[in-house]
């Protein structure tokens, strides 16, 4: 019998958690207090400004901040996790153990996504302290930012797998330009279709519309600018968001996964 066979939660939990201490080793969680210090700060220095400004402000600077940050570990310490246990070898001794290869990746993407998921709460926290702050007692715009906070993490989800993806098979500078690539050219998506429909060459055409329909308009995950200005995405909007990110995660992990096996470490 191939113990090898079939994902076991147990060993990709253990890699989860170690992911997860790897990436606080790296101090990737200390840039939260700066954060939160900062954007406290801010709202000392902006409390003087009228018509409530500083809500506006303070929700715009906080949530693009935290989007910002999240790009960035996505992209610096998604790229490396992988690229470290094979630079340091230390992928010989974890494959020689009962541990499959599509348990490592999956072990490593949730350890990161547990790490974003800190990230993104305790600076959630941090904008809902400022907005207090700045409007001298609680402010019913403190709840309606989170529905826009799990969406800026949704798309740090998915930005996380295609970092894997590519780690998968490149080097970590490549892979980390990728990332960022596929971060622009998604939040232009829907401009793709128009593109294509412009286009008077008929390849180009099928290449701009293949391009449309494999990546996730990501612009449907930023809802920043309305929230600054009080307004709430539709539950159904999110609803259908989240579980369309997680459709395209588990493709995206499962291709990452067939090449991740079809990778010679020797």
């Amino acid at each position: 019998m191939n113990i090898r066979r079939g994902l076991s939660g147990r060993r990709i939990a253990a890699i989860a958690r170690n992911a997860f201490r790897e990436a606080v080793r790296d101090r990737v969680l200390y840039n939260l207090v700066l954060f939160v210090l900062l954007l406290t700060v801010s709202a000392i220095f902006i409390g003087q400004l009228s018509g409530g400004e500083e809500q506006h402000f303070i929700v715009n600077l906080g949530l693009s901040a935290m989007l910002l940050f999240g790009v960035f570990i996505s992209m610096f310490v998604g790229v490396g996790l992988v690229y470290k246990e094979i630079e340091r070898r230390t992928v010989y001794a974890i494959f020689a153990k009962p541990v499959g290869r599509g348990e490592f990746l999956l072990g490593k993407y949730l350890g990161l996504c547990l790490t974003l998921l800190v990230n993104v709460a305790v600076m959630g926290i941090g904008v809902s302290v400022a907005l207090i702050y700045a409007s001298r007692g609680f402010d019913p715009l403190v709840f309606r930012i989170w529905p826009t906070i799990l969406l800026i993490y949704v798309e740090l989800m998915i930005l996380t797998s295609i970092a894997l993806l590519f780690s998968s098979f490149s080097s970590p500078a490549l892979s980390a330009l990728l990332t960022f690539m596929f971060f622009i050219i998604g939040h232009f998506s829907a401009d793709l279709k128009s593109l294509a429909n412009s286009m008077g060459s008929k390849p180009a055409r099928v290449f701009f519309t293949a391009l449309y329909y494999l990546l996730p308009n990501l612009a449907n995950y930023s809802f920043i600018t309305p929230a600054a200005n009080r307004q709430m995405p539709a539950a159904g909007d999110v609803a259908a968001a989240t579980l369309y990110a997680l459709i395209y995660i588990c493709i995206i992990l499962a291709a990452a996964t067939l090449v991740f096996r079809r990778r010679n470490f020797k």
